[in-house]
């Protein structure tokens, strides 16, 4: 099969799978069938498609520049716009705040076997209405949010102003930011079991359907072939150095 038929599959062509189809094709047609599949379902429409894979590209556990500017294109070829872009990045961009998710309550659990006493959050009535606040526009609490609004409602404020500020428009459906959010935290570098379920729950009540959510899982597990896309040019490199 000539290059340009595998390009009018795909859709598009770069370095990377030359190299891939003229060093091993019989895994290229492995490689192409499993990435492919989401995209001959279309179960999710093409531009969503590509802003879901820019934000596994963007997001803070992987950071794969050379993919993120494929998507990007990619997206940009579907129609997405400049805006729409940042407010994926925007997105993703909170996935930081994990860190308090996982760590806060182990800290707590730990505090309290150490000290013998029992971290009990009191929350003011600020504090109350930063928690309805956030509710009201994330339709989700957990726990440790208790634990970081009771010790510093400052740090809770900001971070909820930059959580929910890409709620605050409709560049991007509410359906679509959930199919984001899905795909980042059941990505296979963060694999965050609490986060993907919350965003699950929220998916279905925004109108999306199981088949939907199993295409979000499809596009997220071709993540692996980020390793092609940053060692691929360097291999390349090695040997052609190698043969001068």
């Amino acid at each position: 099969m000539s290059v340009n038929t595998q390009r009018e599959e795909l859709g598009y062509w770069n370095s990377t799978l030359n190299y891939l189809f003229e060093k091993d094709p019989e895994f290229f047609e492995i490689y192409k069938r499993f990435v492919s599949t989401p995209y001959k379902n279309n179960v999710i429409d093409a531009k969503s498609r590509e802003l879901i894979l820019v934000a596994l590209s963007s997001s803070p556990t992987s950071l794969c520049k050379e993919t993120l500017e494929l998507h990007m294109k990619n997206a940009v070829s579907q129609g997405a716009t400049e805006k729409e872009i940042l407010e994926v990045l925007k997105l993703i961009s909170v996935l930081g705040v994990h860190t308090c998710a996982v760590s806060v309550p182990s800290l707590v659990d730990e505090y309290e076997k150490y000290s013998n006493q029992s971290i009990e959050p009191n929350l003011n009535n600020k504090q109350k209405k930063l928690k309805e606040h956030f509710i009201d526009k994330m339709g989700y609490w957990n726990s440790f949010r208790d634990i970081l609004l009771d010790n510093d409602e400052n740090f809770f404020e900001s971070y909820s102003d930059y959580l929910t500020n890409p709620w605050e428009s409709n560049l991007l459906s509410p359906k679509l930011k959930e199919f984001i959010y899905i795909a980042i935290d059941s990505s296979t570098t963060h694999l965050f079991d609490a986060g993907t379920r919350v965003h699950i729950r929220n998916a279905f009540k925004y109108g999306a359907t199981f088949e939907e959510i199993m295409e979000v899982f499809k596009l997220t597990s071709a993540q692996g072939v980020n390793t092609f896309y940053v060692s691929l040019p360097i291999l390349k490199d090695i040997f052609s150095e190698k043969d001068e």
